[in-house]
């Protein structure tokens, strides 16, 4: 009889395995959390530039977007960073402008600056190839400014649904117009009288103009107050710039607010 061999153990390999496979998952970790805290301190020195250029009273919100960071960072070139901001006043006398409630978004496309100089704050030579701006004016600011001409109160704002939304021709440009329901309440002669306002807003000289066409009373009686209120729902609204100093270009109704926006190309990150 011939003896068989006995099969030699496999613990050390398999042991050896295990301890390559854990070192790897180990590095990989300590790799991607190296790779965002990078990226949030790229993310707090912007912070920093943007509360001073925008003049807010404190840090906006700001994502560098794209993984890994570290190879955006080497080759300088950020694809896509946000910032946003949330209940920012805006007041200018001379102009006009007394905003109280503002959102401010700005999407920045390709800003391209040295990663040593943003780490280190200095981002003076730092530019952007686009940025797409908007700001969101919401009912608070709206019923504020109705309420100097005629008392209303629980202003809405809501997309007019009974308007089928129109497919532009070439869709790359940009709507100036959209159709808007506003709803609330507003005082006659001591009665709380319940209305419903349709009709569109347009984009003017940079700026939102309200035109109401139609006004829907709970009230059918007092039907004779309807062109002092449509008069009254007549509303500008300026803004003032857009960020970065973008052009506004289009208009939109969300539910709550108008949003205005517009772009810029090549421009500073700060200013110079």
């Amino acid at each position: 009889m011939t003896a068989q061999t006995p099969a030699r153990p496999r613990k050390k390999k398999s042991r050896r395995g295990k301890f390559l496979i854990i070192t790897v998952i180990v590095l990989g970790v300590l790799l991607v959390a190296a790779d965002f805290a990078l990226a949030a301190a790229g993310e707090y020195q912007i912070a920093q530039r943007m509360r001073e250029k925008l003049q807010l009273n404190e840090d906006p919100s700001v994502r560098i977007n794209g993984f890994p960071f570290t190879v955006q960072a080497l080759r300088g070139d950020y694809r896509h960073v946000e910032i946003r901001a949330y209940g920012v006043p805006i007041r200018n006398e001379q102009q006009g402008v007394d905003l109280r409630d503002l959102d401010v978004e700005a999407d920045l496309l390709h800003t391209r600056v040295e990663l040593a100089d943003l780490l280190a704050g200095n981002v003076s030579k730092a530019t952007i190839d686009t940025v797409k701006g908007s700001v969101r004016i919401k009912a608070m600011d709206l019923n504020r400014l109705a309420n100097q001409v005629t008392p209303f109160d629980k202003l809405s704002i809501e997309p007019d649904n009974r308007v089928a939304t129109q497919t532009p021709a070439d869709p790359l440009v940009p709507k100036t117009t959209a159709a808007v329901k506003l709803s609330g309440q507003t005082n006659v002669a001591g009665k709380v009288i319940t209305l419903t306002a349709y009709g569109q807003i347009a984009l003017v000289s940079g700026a939102i103009q309200i035109n109401i066409d139609d006004i829907v009373l709970d009230d059918a009686s007092l039907k004779q107050i309807i062109p002092q209120l449509r008069q009254a729902l007549a509303i500008k609204i300026d803004p003032g710039t857009l960020p970065f100093g973008a052009t506004p270009t289009a208009v939109e109704v969300e539910s709550g607010s108008f949003k205005l926006s517009g772009e810029v190309a090549d421009v500073p990150l700060v200013q110079r």
